[in-house]
């Protein structure tokens, strides 16, 4: 009877760390797939990443540093529900005109590069600076995006990193 029951633990045993290997392994080919969406996402916006600098430095184009922005912002609310999303890829539609396809993959970039940046503070900090290098200081269509995505009424956060951007563009509040 003891060799029975301890043939059953042994195959319970096996079956557990067979299933945590397979669960491990279906984890890797989904961190492998979002890894290829950043790929895919900088590929097709041409971003090149400088090994001697940071990544948000990088930035060439103005689409991206704006959406890198507008990311980082939503994301000071608090994460952002399906309908935000939504709502920013429709705003980056709008202002950047750029196709739907696009501004879902401006939105994957910019999250990598606020993830890139240790969290939306910093990351506004930079992409505001960027994006006022690439734009020649034009904030239009940036608070255009923004208001899109901002809460009603504005986190501490959010007020804080509005007067980051205005820094960053050097607008003066009177």
């Amino acid at each position: 009877m003891h060799i029975i029951v301890a043939a059953i633990g042994i195959i319970a045993g096996l079956y557990f760390f067979v299933m945590r290997a397979k669960n491990a392994a279906e984890m890797t080919h989904e961190l492998l797939d979002v890894a290829d969406d950043v790929r895919a996402a900088a590929r097709r916006f041409g971003f090149r990443r400088n090994k001697a600098g940071h990544p948000v430095d990088a930035i060439e184009d103005a689409n991206t540093a704006a959406a890198t922005v507008a990311t980082a912002y939503m994301e000071l609310h608090g994460l952002p529900s399906e309908d935000m999303r939504a709502d920013l890829i429709k705003s980056l539609q709008t202002e950047l005109q750029v196709e739907k396809k696009d501004g879902e993959e401006l939105l994957i970039l910019g999250r990598w590069l606020m993830n890139e940046c240790n969290g939306p503070s910093p990351a506004i900090t930079r992409a505001a600076r960027q994006l006022y290098k690439l734009t020649s200081g034009d904030i239009g269509p940036l608070m255009e995006i923004l208001k899109s995505v901002s809460a009603d009424p504005l986190s501490d956060q959010q007020r804080d990193a509005l007067d980051e951007i205005r820094r960053a563009f050097r607008i003066r509040v009177s």
